[in-house]
């Protein structure tokens, strides 16, 4: 897949992997559209960048969504690349009930159902273009899952799957489904803020340049850092994995 040249449309772009992704797309000669929640942070990411687009949108809700692709249908219609990143992760002790699920922001929402539907809305006009991509930034814990996170881990396991289906059912299409799948990384929102740097985590651009790389050389499902490790481990290892990172 061409690194260059592309009309890319990557949500949850402001900050963390996202933003690197749109900077890096952008250096080599891209058009970049992102889109968030927070116009404060989209009007940072602008200043930074100012030859990228950036767009409100909770991808959560079913209007915003639609309000996104008309308006990249019409402003932005050779757009060939949509780059679902948004994503949350929160704490859940399910020991308490429903006490840490509700009344905060909904992590299948804005982590499965929204990859789900964008992916929907997207396709009939990615599937015009000559190239076309679709890349889904999962998690290393979708496939070994941290505990603490239950709910995110289990949404990224889901978006490996989804992105395995995707990936057959337009295999016969010009539109090629990458999985990027990082391991922890300090620069990012994620969980609300950045956390500190730790030599077992990398950083949103040492994550982006990786993935480039990875859909520049057509490596489908591109595991980075540590997650390398963990896509191919067997079925033994993983449970090593897993006991020792829920220690």
């Amino acid at each position: 897949m061409r690194t260059s040249g592309n009309t890319v449309l990557i949500t949850g772009g402001a900050t963390g992997i996202g933003f690197a992704l749109a900077e890096k797309f952008s250096k080599l000669g891209n058009e970049v559209v992102i889109c968030g929640r927070r116009e404060g942070r989209l009007g940072e990411a602008k200043a930074k960048l100012p030859g990228i687009e950036a767009i409100r949108c909770d991808i959560s809700n079913g209007g915003d969504r639609k309000m996104l692709y008309d308006r990249i249908s019409s402003s932005f219609p050779e757009t060939n690349v949509l780059v679902n990143n948004a994503g949350i992760q929160r704490r859940i002790d399910f020991t308490k009930g429903t006490e840490d699920l509700l009344g905060n922001d909904d992590e299948i929402d804005i982590n499965l159902k929204a990859q789900v539907y964008m992916s929907a809305l997207f396709i009939p006009l990615l599937a015009k273009k000559e190239s076309a991509a679709i890349i889904n930034v999962s998690s290393g814990l979708g496939f070994v899952p941290m505990a603490l996170f239950p709910v995110y881990s289990a949404t990224k396991a889901a978006l490996h799957s989804f992105s395995l289906s995707l990936r057959h059912q337009l295999r016969s299409t010009s539109v090629k489904v990458f999985e990027v799948v990082p391991p922890t990384v300090y620069d990012t929102e994620l969980k609300g803020k950045p956390i500190e740097k730790a030599d077992w985590a990398m950083s949103s651009n040492e994550v982006a340049e990786a993935a480039l790389k990875g859909i520049e050389s057509d490596s489908y499902e591109i595991g980075i850092g540590a997650s390398n490790a963990w896509i191919s481990a067997s079925k033994g290892e993983r449970d090593k994995i897993f006991g020792s990172i829920n220690h």
